[in-house]
């Protein structure tokens, strides 16, 4: 998929600035992103190891946990390698096949992150509304569907974007003031007609990301239909805490990247540094907190890491056997 058809004259290098205006507070600013990507990383990778070892959570909505962990590793992994690079070592070149290679992957990988919320919500309609056939209705082989699905919608709609800029001309200063490929960015260095490149790019945010806001606005409402509709209020709150993290984890994604991406292509009166800063934690820390959210709200999730963690500080305590 990366492998794009580039000319001999797509060799010239790109240099990425880092965060403009801030060059000389890299080393600085590089201690809470690294740290935020780590823990990241941690708590994800946390949630995949939990799952695939305890049989018990061989469920549909662990198995979603674990897409969505997967993709938060992939999404920040896309660009912050990059970017760390920049603030630590100053390797601030990348070639044009680099850069639209990252671009693709880090927007498709995005994507399939929204595909993934909208499921998780499908799968809480099912859950609430209709219980006896959850088993039935969403089995494993029917969630890798789902997310196989997402990931076809993502490769397909965002391909266009990196093939759209492949031949365009660029100018002589190819200085891209961004710690990482953004489509926008990377068709501002263009000297060439790109206004398709940016009414595509446009549209995929407002018709993906406002096809899955709505898939998953429906799904909710008809969750609170059905919980009005239980005349226990104990019902009513478990039914409605079954939902708590996936309702977190919404209200963190949608509006922290539907902000980042309106304010990059119409915010000229906001200064350049607070654009990449904010494209950046866009990215981020839905990555650090859903894998925490998760964790703290789903009982049976939190059980199994805090035994794991037992057993790591004490190794031998399995082993022992009351007489």
């Amino acid at each position: 998929m990366a492998d794009f058809n580039f000319t001999p004259s797509d060799s010239s290098m790109f240099i990425l600035t880092g965060i403009p205006g801030l060059e000389s507070d890299h080393i600085w600013i590089s201690i809470p992103f690294s740290t935020v990507y780590f823990i990241a990383l941690l708590g994800n990778f946390t949630v995949l190891f939990v799952v695939g070892k305890e049989k018990s959570l061989h469920k549909p909505m662990y198995l979603l946990l674990c897409m969505l962990a997967l993709t938060d590793i992939t999404t920040s992994t896309s660009f912050m390698p990059k970017a760390l690079c920049i603030f630590w070592f100053n390797l601030k070149s990348i070639t044009l096949k680099g850069c639209l290679t990252q671009m693709f992957f880090f927007h498709a990988l995005s994507n399939v992150h929204s595909a993934i919320l909208v499921t998780m919500a499908f799968d809480r309609y099912v859950a609430i509304c209709n219980p006896l056939r959850y088993a039935t209705i969403l089995t494993n082989a029917r969630i890798a569907k789902l997310g196989l699905v997402g990931l076809i919608r993502a490769a397909l709609f965002i391909l266009p974007m990196p093939l759209l800029l492949i031949r365009q001309p660029f100018c002589a200063n190819r200085i891209i003031p961004h710690t990482y490929c953004d489509h926008m960015a990377v068709a501002k260095m263009s000297c060439g007609d790109v206004t398709v490149s940016r009414l595509y790019g446009l549209g995929m945010v407002f018709i993906l990301i406002g096809l899955d806001v709505t898939l998953i606005g429906l799904s909710y409402g008809l969750i609170i239909r059905a919980v009005l509709r239980i005349s226990s209020k104990k019902a009513n709150h478990k039914a409605l805490n079954t939902c708590s993290a996936h309702i977190c984890v919404i209200l963190i994604a949608y509006p922290l990247g539907l902000f980042s991406s309106l304010t990059h292509r119409f915010g000229q009166g906001i200064p350049p540094h607070v654009h990449i800063i904010l494209s950046n934690v866009t990215y981020l820390i839905p990555p650090m907190l859903n894998p925490i959210i998760y964790g703290v709200k789903t009982k049976e999730l939190r059980d199994k890491v805090v035994k794991y963690i037992c057993r790591i500080h004490s190794p031998h305590a399995t082993d022992f056997k009351p007489t």
